[in-house]
């Protein structure tokens, strides 16, 4: 029985025809996704974007615009008892001389091409995400 909502808040940071991704283990899983995270009680989206980046990689970003936000009901892979809404910005990185992974559980970072042939993407929103992107950027 679904009996909590959980928000997440992404971002997709763009960089000539590539965008930034992160590698990391989650409940035992090695997981591609893009930076961002859960939206805190008494929090906005777009602050929670600003201290995701901040908490994770060090950095500051600005918000160029909304993206995309997920329209289909969907249940955590992780929890079964928890509907997600998924919220997705463009940003651009402004202080990328100070990009640092300060988050233990993120392996490394990379920025993937946009134009690659396939959809690298685990999480069945993010997939959705990267098609979009494709659309915007080729």
């Amino acid at each position: 029985m679904i009996d909590k909502i959980n928000v997440r808040v992404y971002a997709c940071a763009v960089k000539d025809k590539k965008v930034l991704t992160l590698f990391e283990e989650y409940a035992g899983e090695p997981l591609m996704k893009f930076p961002g995270g859960g939206l805190e009680y008494g929090e906005g989206l777009i602050e929670c974007l600003h201290r995701e980046f901040d908490e994770e990689l060090n950095v500051k970003i600005e918000i160029v615009e909304h993206f995309y936000t997920q329209e289909n009901f969907l249940v955590s892979r992780f929890r079964e008892n928890e509907q997600l809404l998924t919220i997705y910005y463009i940003v651009n990185i402004t202080n990328e001389e100070d990009f640092i992974i300060l988050d233990p559980c993120i392996e490394k970072t990379e920025w993937i091409p946009i134009d690659r042939p396939d959809n690298p993407f685990p999480l069945p929103v993010d997939k959705v995400v990267f098609d979009k992107l494709k659309e915007k950027y080729l």
